[in-house]
């Protein structure tokens, strides 16, 4: 793949104050001196057996991804009142829509008569949503307004034939979801530390550009891929290792999220310069992971990725929405096409690099079902997911000592 590389020091955004990201690159700049990177004190030996259970798998949707906040989305793709989003959410159809008083809602995309799927799988702006089967249809409060024949059908008390509300509340410009409904989100207390430096990102203030979807393998094997760099030279080699140095990061965790940044090969020359005359937009890569799936990488820049990937409706299965922001819509058709470069690059090197080989490792997990996985030292930030999953199981604080 050698696609034109994204540019990485187009329009850089104060994201952080100065003193905190030269901290950063100091700790980067180290790193490239000692050949070094944040590690953890030992290796993590996960069970293969952990990705095959069918069982566990089934614990970790109902104890995990039914009880914890979900990314399902950005504020910046629903922008305006009546926009909304229909998805499949962890085997459940969900509707997203802004209503008329703002308010960001979250609710099954199932009609109340029949059970049918509401509306297809896309965005759009309504006004209401009709079912094609029998056409009862809801206002974008999920209201029940109309059952055509009711004098044959029967009568039928509408505030009871509401579609199924879930707990949705909108933070640092993403959108979360919970799906049990009536469960309290508690969508601050979730993010806890992670909260100001979301944001301090300004997402909220961005434009949304595209979003793609990406199926892929389960989702442990999936997230495994997202937090480390040491597969960047083997893997990327003509994509991300020709900006990123390999194996160079640093690690800061907040309750089960944590911020990776890798060291890109601009800092080499950077180092040559006094170090008043660094600019950690050009040198760093910033990539913050909110567990359990959402990473958002870019946000010193013009140009910011998210990617939200959650399981799919087995243990198999995962699907990822890639979403690009920008800080200012394009003006002219060169800002336009750079970009469509910058989505376009970072969806191929997900789906033809990083995609294709979980899913070959997916495949070869049968052939050691009794073995383990070793997650290095260096791997510190897939580590630091594997013991989120392990706490969250156990019922054990995810914020506080590790």
């Amino acid at each position: 793949m050698t696609e034109t590389l994204p540019q990485y020091t187009s329009g850089a955004h104060t994201a952080m104050s100065r003193e905190e990201a030269m901290s950063i690159l100091d700790r980067l700049v180290s790193h490239l001196r000692n050949q070094t990177t944040d590690m953890a004190p030992e290796q993590l030996k996960v069970p293969i057996s952990d990705y095959l259970d069918q069982d566990l798998w089934e614990r970790e949707i109902r104890e995990i991804f039914h009880a914890i906040p979900l990314p399902v989305g950005t504020s910046a793709e629903l922008a305006n009142v009546g926009d909304f989003k229909t998805m499949r959410v962890v085997g459940k159809e969900i509707i997203l829509v802004r209503g008329k008083d703002g308010v960001m809602r979250a609710m099954l995309n199932v009609c109340r008569h029949r059970a049918m799927k509401l509306l297809p799988d896309g965005c759009g702006s309504a006004r209401r949503f009709t079912c094609g089967y029998h056409s009862w249809t809801y206002d974008t409060d999920g209201k029940l307004t109309g059952v055509p024949g009711e004098d044959t059908f029967g009568e039928v008390n509408k505030e009871d034939y509401s579609l199924v509300q879930l707990p949705c509340e909108e933070r640092a410009g993403f959108i979360f979801i919970g799906l049990t409904p009536g469960r309290d989100l508690g969508i601050d207390a979730w993010l806890g530390e992670a909260l100001p430096h979301l944001e301090a990102l300004e997402l909220d203030k961005c434009t949304h550009f595209t979003t793609k979807t990406l199926p892929g393998p389960n989702w442990k094997v999936t997230l495994d891929g997202y937090l480390e760099g040491y597969h960047f030279s083997s893997l990327h080699a003509k994509t991300v290792a020709l900006t990123n140095h390999t194996n160079r990061m640093t690690l800061d965790s907040y309750g089960p999220h944590v911020r990776n940044v890798f060291a890109l090969k601009t800092l080499d020359a950077m180092m040559e310069k006094p170090r008043d005359e660094w600019d950690p937009a050009e040198a760093m890569g910033l990539v913050y992971w909110v567990f359990p799936g959402m990473a958002i990488a870019g946000g010193l820049r013009e140009r910011t990725v998210i990617s939200i990937m959650l399981p799919g409706d087995s243990w198999g299965e995962s699907m990822t929405w890639q979403t690009t922001l920008l800080r200012t819509a394009p003006q002219t058709p060169e800002e336009f096409l750079e970009a469509e470069k910058t989505a376009d690059w970072f969806f191929a090197a997900f789906r033809d690099e990083d995609y294709t080989a979980q899913t070959d490792v997916q495949n070869g997990l049968a052939s050691l079902a009794d073995k383990h996985m070793t997650i290095g030292r260096n791997e510190i930030a897939v580590q630091h997911a594997h013991e989120t999953i392990r706490r969250l199981l156990a019922h054990e604080p995810v914020h506080g000592p590790r």
